[in-house]
């Protein structure tokens, strides 16, 4: 029988709840004020509480406190007379299970309880899914993956690593092309010089150039003093040229002749700068079929294409997947100081059969809402916000039934789009993917703002 404290100074309160969950198989005890409820809580060890915000002594926020040091897997509902943003914001973040309203919906109260009670069972059959915790750079700058797919990448990092050759990473959105960057950038003779990114969709023409080769004073209306490129900047390190794909014809010729002659010069320069850096590339596309269809430079194409790496998507390593878990959850407990451990079975059936269309990106962005949303320590499988899926699709591990990806991904882009009100920055970072793309995908769809 699950044993239930109710904290309350009103005496009414207390003693409604106390008989209504007694009557319905519950036991319960109580306590008048915030002091005594504390005590009752070391002395009976319940497994859930139900208190009052405002009481004469301490308030429920420091009975909270209070309670979740004691034991942290004693869940809390806090009422109050005074429903208002701080004291609600407060008790989430204090680890509060709920936060509910005077006067108590008894009907509302009860599912509460009933999921809050659950979670604790749960938290308490499960032993913790992670490991030790890693170090600060193995969490943020490592590939995660035994599948002989990702085996392979290791390999071509390892080749990769020891030379100044240049790199091309074709792979679908989210697949992890800029980590492989740093990686391959971390691990071999360039570790100590600079690593330095830049994405050919962020910025017109004209202003990608000056990125890119620097400017002199003067060679435009806001160019009031000579500026280094990123060519320079990166000295004998890394360049990473993210998008290439979308990068106009006349920067091609220009990225060709530095890859070709290793020299460049500043806008409006007219001394010749030596390229030291190696360079690595990054596409979604394929670059052979735009190459075909006449929308990128064949010549630097082949430049380009001295030393490729695929990484593959998600759907085809699906076996890395739990290890992934583990990892972006040990991240993400890091990254927001949360303290979620533990993963029940159906919930990672749940994320081993999702399509993933967004690969990996998607899986920690979908991880990450998971965490903020949990209660406990339990990932709870009504918190997995999955893309293009109704709640309802959570009851059974065969997600999506009949859908098609390309549905699934037109459904969700539609749902970001409209909740932005068509702000195309902010659904691109909430998609995780470029301008350029976003375009791509408006125009296949045929998508419009109504």
């Amino acid at each position: 029988m699950d044993r239930i404290l109710i904290i309350d100074d009103d005496d009414s309160t207390r003693e409604s709840l106390s008989t209504y969950l007694t009557e319905v198989g519950y036991e319960t005890f109580s306590a008048n004020c915030g002091i005594k409820g504390v005590e009752e809580t070391k002395s009976k060890n319940p497994d859930l509480i139900i208190c009052d915000i405002n009481m004469p002594d301490i308030n429920g926020l420091e009975v909270l406190k209070k309670v979740k040091e004691f034991d942290e897997l004693i869940q809390v509902i806090i009422i109050t007379a005074y429903d208002d943003m701080n004291s609600t914001i407060s008790a989430m973040q204090l680890g509060a299970y709920d936060y509910i309203e005077k006067p108590v919906d008894i009907v509302k109260l009860g599912i509460i309880m009933k999921r809050a009670l659950e979670n604790r069972t749960l938290s308490r059959k499960l032993e913790s899914y992670l490991p030790e915790k890693n170090a600060e750079a193995e969490l943020f700058n490592t590939l995660v993956g035994k599948s002989q797919l990702m085996r392979e990448i290791y390999k071509k990092i390892g080749q990769a690593s020891s030379t100044r050759i240049t790199v091309l990473i074709q792979g679908e959105s989210g697949t992890g092309k800029e980590l492989i960057a740093r990686i391959i950038h971390n691990s071999g003779i360039t570790k100590e010089q600079p690593f330095i990114a830049i994405n050919c969709t962020a910025l017109p023409e004209n202003l990608l150039e000056s990125e890119l080769f620097g400017h002199v004073k003067g060679a435009f209306t806001d160019a009031i003093k000579d500026k280094k490129g990123k060519f320079e900047l990166a000295n004998e390190g890394t360049i990473f040229l993210d998008e290439i794909s979308e990068m106009s014809f006349n920067l091609q010729a220009k990225l060709l002749r530095v890859l070709q002659e290793l020299v460049f010069e500043r806008v409006g320069g007219e001394s010749l700068l030596q390229m030291k850096a190696r360079v690595i590339a990054a596409t979604n596309s394929n670059l052979a079929e735009l190459v075909h269809s006449g929308k990128f430079r064949e010549d630097l194409y082949y430049r380009l294409n001295v030393f490729t790496i695929y990484p593959p998507p998600l759907r085809e390593r699906k076996d890395d997947i739990e290890l992934l878990v583990k990892h972006f959850i040990q991240k993400i407990n890091y990254t927001l100081h949360k303290n979620v451990n533990k993963v029940p079975r159906d919930v990672m059936d749940i994320l081993k059969n999702h399509p993933w269309k967004g690969n990996v990106r998607e899986l920690e962005n979908v991880l990450m809402q998971a965490v903020v949303l949990s209660k406990g320590d339990v990932l709870e499988k009504e918190n997995l916000l999955l893309k293009g899926l109704d709640s309802s699709d959570l009851n059974s591990p065969k997600i999506g039934g009949n859908i098609t990806l390309e549905e699934i991904e037109k459904k969700h882009i539609t749902s970001i789009l409209i909740n932005n009100n068509w702000d195309l920055k902010k659904s691109c970072q909430m998609l995780g993917i470029s301008k350029a793309t976003l375009y791509r995908k408006i125009d296949e769809y045929k998508l419009s703002k109504k």
